[in-house]
Parts: C-alpha cells; structure tokens; sequence
C-alpha cells in the first residue's frame, strides 16, 4: 500500500503549523503500519538539503515555484501526478487551497483524504481572487474527498452546517500537543545569548502576517506598562510591507528573534512568564498546544478556533481589543497558568496517529 502526502512545503524542520502537523502525525502513522509507505510530496526549494526520509517516512522534493500566490496550487497539480505516476492508493491533501485539485485526484483513480486546516479565505493576505480560488478549493474538497478531517469541533461544525450532504464524511481530528526534543543547549546559555531573562519575558509564537495580530499585541504591550520583555519567534514565508513594517518596531524591549528550531521553542515556552496568542484566525493553533504542553502561562484570543482548546475563561480576551490585551497584559502571569496535563491528554498525537489511520483503512 502507498498513500503520498501533499498541501505542505514539507518535512522537517519546515516553518508551519501543517507542516508541524504532518511532521508529528505521519511517522507515528507509518509506525503503527509498516507495511502502508507513506511519501511527503513536498516543495522542493523548502525540504532541508539532503533529506530523502524522515522517521519512516519517505520525503520527496518536487518541483516548485516560491511564489505566494501559485506555489501551493501547481506544486499540488505536480504531485497529484506523480502520486498517480507512483501508483499511490490513496493521496492525502492539506488545506482547501490545495484540495482544489481533490476532483482531479478522484478522476485519475486515486482515492483522496483532505484535511481541512482553517478558512483560509478569512486570512488578511489574500485578495479577492485568492479568496474566491479558496472558497472554490473547500467546495471541491468537500464533494470530490472521500474523507475530510477537520482539526477542531467549531470548524467540523460549520463544515457539517454549510455543506449537509457531505456530513457523514466529515471527521474531526485534532491537531496535537507536540512533546519539543530537548535542546543541545543549556537553558542559561541560551537566554544569555539572546539576551532575555527567565521568567521576565512575554512569548508569542507565528508566522509574521496580518491574521496572527502581532501589531496590536505590540501596541497592547506598550500600553501596557509591563517591564518585560516581548519576544516573538517567527519569520514571513515571503517578505511584505506588512513584515517589514513589524520588524521596524523592534527596540530594547521588543524582540524578534526569526525562525527558530523546535528544540529552542520548548526552552522559550519553559521559560516565558506569559505565552500570547492574539489570531484573528488559526485553524487549532499547534503554536498554542506546543506551549501548553510545556506548562507556560497562557493568553489567548477568543476566536473560536482557540476556545477549542477548551482553556478556562480567564484564558482568553476579545480577539482584536488592545485596551483589553494591554489590562490583561498587565497582571500577574500567575493568573493564567494552566493545567498542561489536561491538554496532553486531549490533545495527544499518538491517539491522533490512530484516529488518522482508521481513517484512511476507511478509505482505502
């Protein structure tokens, strides 16, 4: 049995939620059965040089264009044909931009999987005819997949509600709350290096753009009066106005330290008094479950993509309002703390791995 994989740039240590999604939940598929090879058809200007497998699972870099607009549409056409070309049984495609190909997947014999990761047309970014391309990309998924996985209840509903006939193939599966590898470096060696202190910064996590709402947290931040540090792991996939202009606010006390691998993550994570998520959209953000799993304090916006995480109540603040961000921003990290336990258990990946393969058993 072969089932190939597509809709991410690829595995691993490939900056973005499906992509840390598919690098946490296909080696534990391929584990669980041996016998079904399971191939990343990835993009090949992002796969790390030199990676051919990963855990089990087979990584192939095809062909690709960087552009944003018409990467992750051609790059799935190309990898549609060449599962078919390999002679895969079922292909599994992420995200509704590149379930746009789902009815040419169906129509060439293939049988076809799509998880559905967010409303991708809700993101800023995207203009009026990308947006119609997305909203196209989800009806096609809907009715050409023969299974669709939606990553968090809220999104399975809507899913369910929008498009009834198709109910019965709709799943929800959970994105997971990844266990981050431990890092080369001590923790003191690493905050000394980039300059924060234990305990005495204010973390987010994501890609730099509009929908991640990284420009009102820094001005919540300002307002807010805390004698933190706010820092922010991440980087933009393709260089904007909009990148630039965040980067341009960096100072003494607002940092941006770029990409950084998962292993530093879990020392961030540990070691921040407040981990913030602002979205204005997610899908179910692994960001938000990375840091839960480590037991940072957390806050949350109250879209209802981040209210599936299931976090009490005084977790989250209204999505958008600075006033609110900067009060909160203001008290003690303390009254956020969470119980971490509770998220592993519901959202753990090896369960997740089992509910994915029954899925595909069903489709095969």
């Amino acid at each position: 049995m072969r089932t190939c994989v597509t809709g991410l740039r690829g595995i691993p240590g490939v900056m973005g939620g499906v992509e840390t999604h598919c690098e946490e939940l296909l080696p534990r598929i391929a584990a669980l059965d041996p016998k079904n090879e399971i191939i990343v058809l990835g993009r090949g200007p992002y796969i790390p040089d030199g990676i051919r497998s990963f855990e089990g699972v087979k990584v192939v870099g095809l062909p690709s264009s960087r552009s944003q607009h018409v990467e992750a549409i051609l790059s799935t056409l190309v990898a549609t044909l060449y599962a078919r070309w390999r002679g895969a049984r079922l292909l599994h495609i992420h995200g509704i931009g590149p379930g746009l190909l789902a009815p040419l997947a169906r129509l060439l014999g293939l049988r076809v999987v799509v998880t559905h990761h967010g409303f991708d047309y809700e993101r800023a970014k995207w203009g009026p005819f990308a947006k119609l391309m997305l909203r196209l990309g989800e009806r096609a998924s809907l009715y050409a997949a023969h299974r669709i996985i939606a990553v968090s209840p809220s999104l399975s509903k809507t899913l369910a509600d929008r498009y009834p006939s198709t109910k019965s193939k709709i799943h929800y599966v959970p994105n997971g709350a990844p266990a981050l590898a431990d890092a080369t470096e001590s923790r003191a060696a690493l905050l000394a290096r980039l300059n924060i202190e234990d305990g005495q910064f204010i973390l987010a996590v994501g890609r730099l753009v509009p929908e991640k709402g990284f420009e009102y947290l820094i001005e919540a931040f300002r307002r807010s009066g805390t004698q933190r540090k706010l820092v922010i792991a991440g980087a933009a996939d393709h260089q904007s106005e909009f990148s630039r202009s965040l980067l341009a606010q960096a100072d003494d006390q607002i940092m941006f330290l770029g990409l950084q691998p998962r292993p530093v993550l879990r020392q961030l994570y540990e070691s921040a008094s407040l981990f913030v998520l602002p979205s204005f959209h997610e899908g179910l953000p692994i960001a938000a479950l990375e840091a839960a799993h480590c037991d940072a304090p957390m806050l949350l916006s109250d879209i209802s993509a981040n209210r599936d995480i299931g976090l009490p109540a005084a977790n989250y603040f209204p999505v958008g309002d600075v006033d609110a961000l900067a009060t909160a921003l203001a008290r003690p990290a303390a009254d956020f703390a969470i119980d971490g336990g509770i998220i592993r258990k519901r959202f753990d990946w090896s369960q997740i791995a089992r509910q994915t393969l029954a899925i595909y058993r069903g489709t095969y």
